[in-house]
């Protein structure tokens, strides 16, 4: 099982009180540490405010802050978890991440979802649609950027979004294409766009247990699209779960992880933004548990 480190940013409040250029100098130190450490991955939220409450401390912008972690690292993937479907043009994205393809040198990944922060939505004027409506907004974004992640010109009408003819050049580096990787809990929709789109579907804070249950289900997804469900990797953001514990009661977790079948999990710990040991600690945690890092 990979490791992906979901870098600071401020947006769960590491940063209260922080200047801005000190902050971002720690990000771009711990994403450093992370690479020499052998994890398989840095992410950022695609989030503009603080979280649960919004207040007047720093966020940073995931698609820049990705962009300068790019040239900062020579190895490390780099993700988005995840880019709202709401919040830019596909056809955008899709050009974006294209553009991240090929500045990182190859190690971009696109991850999409229906997105759910209300406030957010609403602060920055964006319409907060029904889910339906944003699930519908997320299957048009998938449709869009899988047709524009790959050569030729791409052509899609849907009930969100459209494209005419878009040309998209370059396309990226790796192939066939970026790798997608759809984020949400949902077994009807979610998991179903997945099945059809996706590289790789990523759960939010499922426990091992709840991830072992829910890999039938997941198989039969991809089984109504007559898709081999080994093609579809698994992972898991596990959020406060490794945070909050260290040492045998981390390893226990990642352990379980490991057993149920992650093909990846993704964690921020806190402490690393004022601990200088807590990273090495998470790796050494990580190694513990038979995880997979290239140090």
């Amino acid at each position: 099982m990979r490791v992906g480190v979901i870098v600071p940013q401020g947006w769960t409040g590491e940063y209260d009180g922080w200047e801005p250029a000190r902050a971002w100098a720690r990000t771009v130190a711990l994403a450093h540490e992370a690479e020499g450490l052998g994890f398989d991955s840095l992410w950022m939220f695609d989030h503009v405010e603080t979280e649960p409450v919004p207040t007047d401390e720093i966020t940073f912008e995931a698609f820049v802050g990705l962009s300068a972690l790019a040239a900062e690292t020579v190895r490390v993937r780099l993700g988005h978890l995840v880019l709202c479907a709401g919040y830019r043009n596909p056809a955008l994205v899709a050009k974006m991440i294209s553009t991240l393809d090929v500045v990182s040198g190859g190690r971009a990944e696109l991850g999409l979802g229906a997105g759910w922060k209300e406030d957010e939505y609403r602060a920055y004027g964006w319409p907060f649609p029904t889910i339906s409506a944003r699930m519908e907004a997320l299957e048009d974004a998938l449709e869009i950027t899988t047709r524009m992640l790959v050569p030729g010109r791409a052509t899609y009408a849907g009930p969100t979004a459209s494209v005419h003819d878009a040309i998209n050049v370059p396309h990226g580096l790796q192939e066939p294409r970026v790798p997608i990787l759809v984020g949400g809990n949902g077994p009807n929709r979610t998991w179903r766009l997945a099945a059809r789109f996706a590289d790789e579907l990523n759960l939010d804070w499922f426990t091992p247990e709840e991830l072992a249950a829910a890999r039938p289900v997941i198989d039969s997804r991809c089984a109504e699209v007559g898709r081999d469900p080994a093609t579809l990797r698994l992972s898991v953001n596990i959020g406060r779960a490794a945070s909050g514990v260290e040492g045998a009661p981390r390893v226990d977790l990642l352990r379980r992880y490991v057993d149920a079948g992650a093909d990846r999990v993704m964690t921020l710990v806190r402490a690393i933004t004022g601990d200088d040991g807590a990273l090495e600690r998470f790796a050494d945690d990580c190694l513990a548990a038979g995880c997979e890092l290239d140090g």
